[in-house]
């Protein structure tokens, strides 16, 4: 009959609400990105024995003085034996709460092929500490050596990356310095091949580069030549370069004296760095 309103059995509109409801419960949604900020350390403890003119055998004290002042997310080491990871690690766990983990590459002797030692005994090479915040799901360990190498210096050179799984990937490296066109040539393969094959494989996350290159910012060759268009870039004054992935922001930059128990100040970068949470189900 005309003007009677259209009704809907009951039955059907609870099936359909269920249906909805169903439906909804599937759906992913997608979180926003959150904003991480990291205190990177970089530090070159020059504590092979070695090198007599800035070898004094306590850089790894003050190090540890400056970690627990400075409570750095990630540490990047150049220029340290085996045994000093342990010892800083140990620091770091004292000075965070939550995950911390560490990473040792040695450099190459190129007239053995063994690992390159100390004075001690103990292989030489470089380091990273991470701390990694909750949760923890996990890390995986990279490095390799350079193509290029110096004949006449028997230090082969290493690269490391230590990548905190949904985090970060942390890479630290220290570069020939005999010659600054040898330097470049091992920084352009470590930004331009080493870590995209690394992002490739593994997944991309913002990366983060902080190391000895001997090289300099305005220098010949310019360590600019090397950086990726794409990375933001800081230094400090001297040898030591800061890099990251554009998904970061550099906040602040700043050296701290190192009290002559080596020969370079330690570099300290804070950033804040966006990564994409896990999606709601």
């Amino acid at each position: 009959m005309a003007g009677r309103p259209h009704r809907v059995a009951r039955p059907l509109l609870a099936v359909s609400l269920l249906l909805v409801a169903a439906v909804l419960a599937g759906c992913t949604v997608a979180r926003p990105a959150e904003t991480t900020r990291l205190r990177v350390l970089q530090m070159n403890l020059c504590n092979s024995g070695m090198a007599k003119g800035c070898y004094t055998g306590r850089a790894v004290t003050r190090a540890a003085e400056v970690i627990r002042t400075e409570t750095p997310d990630i540490v990047t080491l150049n220029e340290i034996c085996f045994g000093d990871v342990d010892v800083l690690e140990q620091v770091m766990t004292q000075v965070h709460a939550g995950r911390v983990v560490a990473a040792f590459q040695p450099a190459r002797n190129g007239r053995t092929g063994d690992p390159y030692r100390c004075v001690n005994g103990q292989q030489y090479g470089v380091g990273v500490l991470a701390h990694i915040p909750s949760p923890y799901r996990g890390h995986t360990v990279h490095h390799g050596f350079y193509p290029a190498q110096d004949p006449a210096d028997p230090e082969q050179r290493a690269w490391l990356c230590l990548a905190a799984t949904g985090v970060y990937y942390a890479c630290t490296t220290h570069l020939a310095y005999t010659s600054a066109k040898l330097a470049l040539a091992q920084c352009a393969h470590l930004l331009g091949v080493a870590i995209p094959q690394l992002q490739a494989r593994s997944g991309y996350q913002p990366t983060v580069v902080s190391g000895d290159l001997n090289l300099r910012h305005g220098g010949s060759p310019d360590v600019r030549s090397c950086v990726p268009a794409d990375y933001r870039h800081r230094h400090d004054g001297g040898v030591q370069q800061f890099m990251v992935t554009a998904d970061s922001t550099v906040e602040s930059v700043g050296s701290i004296g190192m009290n002559r128990t080596t020969d370079h100040a330690a570099f300290l970068v804070t950033l804040a760095t966006r990564r994409q949470q896990d999606p709601q189900v």
